[in-house]
């Protein structure tokens, strides 16, 4: 059974969330349709799903990008009541999947391409990491001179530090009010750096700016409104990258965590071989190279023609988010709370949106 707290949010909130863009990938005469649910940005994972319908013309996707919130809500939501509606859900909020998966929202699969994924990367045989994303700072090129380019959490703080600092007010990051992803990155900080204490102090010192999404704060950089963002999704960031000569990708030197997207078959699923069919499709060699493609899958080993100007990965520190029981900490309510008003102290104007 669901936790009484949650699923009285999700309740509450499913049904008047709405997806955020919706589009059908594969063949009108389609016999079978797979209702795919995601965090992902369609432009983003829609390449990669036509890849996956290339041998498939019996096959339709429907295709539903969501905010991480509203869909960990959701699916809370479904599961409770039985209900049928994703028959997979991927999101990069890895900590709301793990969760869902310990409720037993979720159905086993297991095949010769998932008994080969490492131990951080499934779980349960239930949930299983699709991807391979960095955490990273961006900056405007034109606007931060070389010498100022931060390369580590100390050099940020070290920016942030004089008082007449030209970052003051000028340096963003996701708010944990509002993304589950940022909650992630931030909680996971808090557990690994030293560094975390003295950055939420340097943070609401300067004026930092907490505020939603990739999209949002990536253009903010690269319009120069920012001037420098941390903790930015480093797949979202390299694609802009690659087409935006303002913008500026940092794998932090002192470690860089890494995120996989966590893939779950819900236990209400309509389709299930079809489902199990994609997530193979994932985890294959052809699936792989389509998500290196995509630029979600990242390699931040030196040579790599992916990787932009992550100048000096090889000797990043690399922290794997891994998929597991651990990760229910960061949704233990009282840990919740006292990391919530720790997090308002620093960005006080960010409180009171949505959990």
């Amino acid at each position: 059974m669901i936790r009484a707290a949650l699923l009285a949010w999700a309740l509450m909130t499913a049904p008047v969330a709405a997806q955020e863009l919706l589009r059908d990938f594969g063949p009108e005469s389609a016999t079978e349709t797979l209702r795919l649910r995601s965090t992902t940005d369609i432009a983003v994972l829609g390449p990669v799903i036509e890849r996956f319908l290339e041998t498939r013309p019996g096959l339709r996707v429907a295709y539903e990008q969501w905010g991480s919130n509203a869909l960990y809500g959701l699916q809370a939501s479904d599961c409770a009541a039985g209900r049928a509606g994703a028959d997979l859900v991927i999101s990069s909020a890895v900590h709301q999947m793990v969760d869902l998966v310990n409720e037993g929202c979720a159905r086993p699969h297991r095949s010769a391409i998932t008994a080969t994924l490492p131990d951080p990367l499934v779980w349960r045989d239930e949930l299983w990491g699709v991807t391979r994303e960095p955490a990273v700072m961006v900056y405007n090129r034109d606007l931060v001179p070389p010498a100022q380019v931060p390369r580590s959490r100390f050099d940020l703080l070290d920016l942030l530090r004089p008082t007449e600092s030209p970052f003051r007010g000028r340096v963003a990051t996701y708010d944990i009010e509002r993304s589950g992803l940022g909650y992630l990155f931030a909680f996971a900080d808090s557990m690994e750096a030293t560094t975390f204490g003295g950055l939420m102090e340097s943070f609401g010192r300067s004026g930092a700016v907490a505020t939603c999404c990739s999209a949002e704060i990536i253009d903010g950089v690269t319009e120069g409104r920012y001037l420098v963002a941390y903790n930015v999704l480093g797949s979202y960031a390299l694609v802009r990258a690659r087409r935006d000569p303002r913008l500026g990708v940092v794998a932090p030197l002192d470690y860089t965590l890494v995120l996989s997207r966590a893939a779950m078959i819900p236990s209400t699923a309509g389709q299930p071989r079809a489902a199990t069919q994609l997530v193979d499709f994932l985890l294959s060699p052809g699936g792989r190279v389509a998500l290196e493609q995509a630029l979600l899958i990242v390699r931040l080993e030196d040579g790599d023609s992916t990787a932009l100007d992550l100048g000096g990965a090889a000797e990043t520190l690399q922290r794997p988010i891994a998929l597991g029981p651990a990760l229910l900490i960061a949704l233990d309510a009282h840990k919740q709370a006292l990391f919530r008003a720790r997090w308002r102290d620093a960005f006080p104007e960010t409180g009171g949106a949505a959990p």
